[in-house]
């Protein structure tokens, strides 16, 4: 099989539709949780959907949350001076692959296993740049993530 004809993880889960649904269904369920309601009691009616649109281009899908936001440079300077901790990040990992499951989202080890690859990354560099001291470089590119590989930058 050549590239071309491998799916990004983007268009296994089902695009932004899938993506849209995921996130408004787990900011509900964040607002009864005990550990992350206090998080996010103040985001707006907009947030649900910027994160959808930033997972989608992390996943391979279009990339607007760049051309609308100002890609990852932007995300990072979303959790400046937050604090958060690891339990706060557990949960968070914890919640949205449980939202994933209740959405019937795919579940075949391949892509869940990419799925939660990022999701430790990204909630792990969310964490570190809401510590005292974390700064926002300018130039830092948006991750790019695949069948269990990370392209670009990032990549060690």
């Amino acid at each position: 099989m050549t590239d071309a004809a491998v799916p990004t993880l983007y268009d296994w889960l089902g695009g932004l539709p899938a993506l849209l649904r995921l996130t408004e269904r787990f900011y509900e369920r964040v607002k009864d949780d005990a550990l992350l309601g206090p998080v996010f009691e103040h985001m707006g009616g907009e947030h649900p959907a910027h994160v959808a649109a930033f997972l989608a281009e992390v996943l391979g899908g279009p990339a607007a949350y760049s051309a609308d936001h100002g890609g990852h440079p932007h995300m990072i300077r979303q959790h400046l001076h937050r604090h958060l901790t690891q339990a706060q990040r557990r949960a968070w990992v914890a919640l949205l692959l449980d939202t994933a499951d209740e959405l019937g989202m795919p579940d075949d080890p391949e892509f869940r296993s990419a799925l939660v690859g990022y999701l430790e990354w990204g909630s792990r560099l969310a964490v570190i740049n809401s510590q005292p001291g974390a700064v926002v470089n300018a130039d830092a590119p948006m991750p790019k993530w695949g069948w269990g590989e990370v392209k670009g930058p990032y990549a060690g």
